[in-house]
């Protein structure tokens, strides 16, 4: 008995909690809504600032207040603020909770990326606005426009990567030409270096020959020993002084001795021969 009492006491106790709960969640989405309300008609009055506000109120009260989320992100878009805008649409449609309030959120949320340019993201976000509601002509249309903006941007993007091709291509080319021009320079360069070198050759060897014949005489033979020779007779006649006017030369002294000598031995040999036959002569000298 009593554990029955005890019993009744804890679900009267729990039904009353869920009566407060029940009373305050209540609260809170009234206060939410009147803020929503509120908030509407700010913005139909273009007074953003507190309209936006009036639903960040309305979801402080109630944080998974859809229409206060969806309000506050369409007010983002229609002051341009598209960013933020898919923030909140995108809040929206993760906690919706019927497939109509998923298509709006999500049809939106198309629009938002398509005003960002990012045309292929929307085309995912329409189409999952069309799996919620298929009969909307609208999402529909949309979804067509986000299409063609996604092939446009495409062929953009490949007309951008052949014009980089291009321009690399390019630049490689005249990369190409500069060097092949600088090697056919410094060709040129060498060559010309060659050629003035086989010039200087050319002419030096010219000038060693004009020098070699300047040293020939007529007859082809060089001067320097024609030279060499006739400094030898130079220098010969310099040695042996020829001999004055009334003298004799040592070489002429010394073949009259040489002849004396012969003379004197002549004789010498005749008295001889007169000695063995005893007869006496007489010599006289010659000088």
């Amino acid at each position: 008995m009593k554990q029955i009492t005890t019993f009744i006491l804890v679900l009267i106790a729990s039904f009353s909690f869920s009566q407060e709960m029940d009373k305050e969640q209540l609260l809170a989405l009234k206060k939410a809504n009147d803020y929503v309300y509120e908030a509407n008609n700010l913005i139909g009055k273009e007074d953003f600032v507190s309209a936006e506000m009036a639903y960040r109120k309305a979801i402080s009260k109630q944080p998974e207040n859809i229409a206060g989320i969806y309000n506050l992100g369409n007010s983002y878009y229609s002051e341009g603020n598209f960013e933020e805008a898919l923030y909140r649409l995108q809040e929206a449609a993760k906690n919706a909770a019927s497939k109509a309030e998923k298509h709006k959120a999500f049809h939106n949320i198309g629009n938002a990326l398509m005003q960002n340019k990012r045309c292929k993201e929307a085309v995912e976000a329409f189409k999952n606005a069309l799996r919620n509601d298929p009969t909307d002509d609208e999402t529909r249309y949309n979804l067509g426009i986000a299409k063609a903006c996604e092939e446009q941007q495409k062929q953009d993007q490949k007309d951008e990567n052949k014009d980089d091709q291009n321009k690399e291509d390019k630049e490689n080319q005249d990369q190409n030409k500069d060097q092949q021009d600088k090697e056919e320079n410094q060709d040129k360069k060498d060559q010309e270096g060659d050629n003035k070198d086989d010039q200087k050759d050319e002419e030096k060897g010219e000038e060693d020959k004009k020098e070699g014949d300047d040293k020939k005489d007529e007859e082809g033979k060089p001067k320097d020993e024609k030279e060499k020779k006739n400094e030898g007779d130079k220098n010969e006649d310099k040695q042996q002084p020829r001999p004055q006017s009334g003298q004799l030369s040592p070489q002429q002294i010394k073949s009259l001795l040489e002849a004396m000598n012969n003379q004197e031995q002549k004789v010498q040999e005749k008295m001889n021969a007169e000695k063995q036959k005893g007869i006496k002569i007489k010599t006289d000298k010659d000088w």
